[in-house]
């Protein structure tokens, strides 16, 4: 009886933490589809820093999936929607905040199912991995609100920059802590 309950319990997490994976990886899809896009339109320091978040996302996916092994479970390899292609640089980043209020949103019930089935590793996990998507949104966010208030004086100082992020791609997270 005991191991039916400890096997329940581990297969409501597995089924949240595949929920959070399938996140992921629609995010990584999304944001390096507009990161192509942006650096296409010339948005070069735009598209860099996007393309950082995506990498965050993709260590998140990395991370969610070997909890999942360590539970006994089979990581998803599905994303959990479409990628909106074709969007316009005025739009992008505003969706993309609202993308990742979403996930954090989300996130903090997979806590507290983690709480309720005992299991403090994974509650932990997503618990840092919120902490990294609040860094991506008030990125998202600022740059949303810029666009929004300066329109088309704030593109342009953006357009023609750099998109380089070098060979030793670190993410969006682990670049601002070096910082």
């Amino acid at each position: 009886m005991a191991q039916e309950k400890r096997e329940s319990r581990k297969k409501a997490v597995i089924e949240v933490l595949n929920k959070a994976r399938a996140m992921e990886l629609q995010a990584i899809h999304q944001y390096m589809n507009q990161h192509y896009n942006l650096d296409d339109m010339d948005y070069g320091e735009m598209a860099a820093q996007v393309k950082l978040i995506a990498i965050d996302e993709m260590r998140h996916a990395e991370m969610f999936a070997e909890r999942i092994k360590e539970l006994g479970g089979e990581p998803t390899t599905e994303a959990a929607g479409k990628v909106l292609k074709g969007q316009a640089v005025e739009k992008v980043f505003a969706f993309d905040a609202d993308l990742e209020d979403n996930t954090m949103a989300i996130y903090n019930k997979f806590v507290l199912t983690c709480r309720e089935n005992g299991d403090s590793t994974s509650q932990k996990i997503l618990e840092a991995i919120i902490d990294e998507e609040q860094a991506h949104f008030n990125y998202f966010d600022n740059v949303g609100e810029h666009i929004e208030r300066l329109g088309a004086a704030y593109l342009a100082q953006k357009a023609g920059t750099s998109s380089a992020t070098g060979l030793n791609t670190q993410g969006f997270v682990a670049r601002k802590a070096a910082q």
